[in-house]
This record gives C-alpha cells, structure tokens and sequence, in this order.
C-alpha cells in the first residue's frame, strides 16, 4: 500500500431521508496507523456515518474508496454490508453493546470469524465430517480468538457468559471480538459510553496501541473529549450533516465553530475543561 494515500477517502457524501438530509457533501480522509475522531453534538450526523461507511446504508450520492492492500481500491458505497466486512475488512461495534449475552465470551469471538469456518468448512460439509482442514481452521479461530482475550486483558473470562460481565468489560470483548475479525480499518461507535475514569484511561491507552502496533486505521466516533483529545491523530467536527472543522486536537479543540457548535456560545474554557 502507498503510504502516502490515505487508507480511507470520502468524496462528496450526502445521506437524504426523504426532506431531511443527515449528511450533506462530506469529504474527509483517514489513514492507517492512525486514530480518527469524527465528533458533534446529538444529531450531527455521526452514526449515519458510520452505516454510510459500513454498507448499512447506501448513499445519496457520493463515494467512500478504500485502499486495501491486497484488493486495491475499494468502492464501499457499491458493496454490500456483509462485503464491506468480509472482503474490505472494514468491522464496526456499535453505540449499544451488541454481544450475544447467553453465549460465552469465547464463543462471541468465534463467531466474529464464521466467515473463514465457514469456507473451511466447505459451506458446513466440511464441518459435519470434521475434516482435518476444517480441524486446523477452527484450532486457529481458537488461538486467535484467546490471543485477542489475552491483549485486552480478558482471557480469564473465556468460559463465562458474555452477559454476566460488567459493562466495562463487555466493552473489552466488544473490541476484542472486532479486532479477531482482523480488521484494517475499525470503525467504533462511543466505545466509552458508560465507563469510569479509569476504565476510559484503559481504553485510550488500548485504542492507540491497536493503531500503532497493529498498524489499522481506527475511526472513532465519541463524545468523551477527554478519550478524543488524548487519543486522536486527527478530528472531524460534524454538526448539522455538516464538516464544520477539521484537524489536530490542538486546532480542534481551539476553534470557535466548534466551541459555538458543542456549547451554543463562545466559552472557550469550558471547552477546554471537557477536554482536559
């Protein structure tokens, strides 16, 4: 992959319902080994984003191109959702914890990865006979899975159900299960929406060791400033459907649209006091 081009490019988007148009001509890029935050008030059009990235939604008009570096360029605005998973390696969590709560955490990470079983298992002929192919599959969605428990502190926790964990830690796994879908692109939606303190220093240290070390673009959706200002490369400022800012959280955090837009008047310090 050219290191120069951006892992992720939006040209011109617009997301129409009927009168109401969520999005309007967003462009913005995004790279790899990097954190981008896209943030807004209630209502900027965050998570629209997200399901225009994610094939849950398919434009108004516009493109969003990824670069994969086996596949080239991708049009994501042209594939389906599960393609944009499977093939683009594009995984998303979402704002409200969407683990399968009676499973247990093990098996939540096991099925993050149904589509490599599942060509594996010859589409489930395979796997009814236990061939060794489909052995040697499974044994490494296992090891990858418990690999990915251990990183995020959670693999003590395997065997248990998912919906007996606190929340913070459902937080973990929700992570831990998207990045054993081996993702090039992560797209999170509010992952500190209910967590402490400490627990939003845990997942800020997390969020950049993932980028860093896994070398993954990772998009951030979140209205923690604390979490956003620590852990971003670069910020997008929506309101409205609306690019209204973007840039380094210095600049960001600065700029008097972005003030107005977060606080409806110019108070600088508070801003800086939710950010700090």
């Amino acid at each position: 992959m050219n290191a120069s081009k951006p892992l992720l490019s939006v040209e011109c988007l617009t997301m129409q319902f009927g009168g109401l148009r969520a999005i309007e001509d967003l462009s913005m890029s995004a790279r790899s080994a990097e954190v981008t935050s896209v943030i807004g008030p209630n209502g900027a059009g965050k998570t629209t984003f997200f399901n225009c990235l994610t094939g849950f939604y398919k434009p108004t008009k516009g493109c969003v191109k990824l670069t994969h570096p086996q596949h080239g360029e991708l049009r994501l605005d042209e594939m389906r959702n599960v393609d944009v998973a499977r093939v683009g390696q594009v995984v998303r969590t979402f704002q409200n914890i969407r683990l399968f709560p009676r499973m247990t955490v093990l098996e939540n990470l096991m099925i993050a990865q149904h589509n490599v079983l599942q060509e594996a298992s010859r589409f489930s002929i395979a796997g009814m006979f236990c061939s060794k192919s489909y052995r040697r599959a499974n044994d490494k969605a296992i090891e990858n899975a418990l690999t990915w428990l251990e990183r995020l502190s959670v693999r003590e926790l395997a065997n248990k159900p998912a919906g007996d964990m606190p929340y913070g830690v459902q937080r973990r796994v929700e992570i831990a299960r998207a990045m054993s879908a081996g993702p090039i692109f992560l797209c999170l939606d509010e992952p500190a929406a209910g967590l402490n303190p400490r627990e939003s220093s845990e997942l800020t240290a997390l969020l950049t060791t993932l980028s860093r070390e896994q070398g993954i673009g990772i998009l951030l959706i979140e209205h923690d400033m604390s979490v956003v200002m620590k852990v971003s490369d670069h910020i997008v400022v929506l309101n409205h459907g609306k690019k209204i800012a973007e840039g380094p959280p210095s600049a960001i955090k600065a700029n008097p649209d972005v003030i107005s837009a977060y606080l409806g008047e110019d108070d600088e310090t508070s801003l800086h006091d939710e950010a700090s």
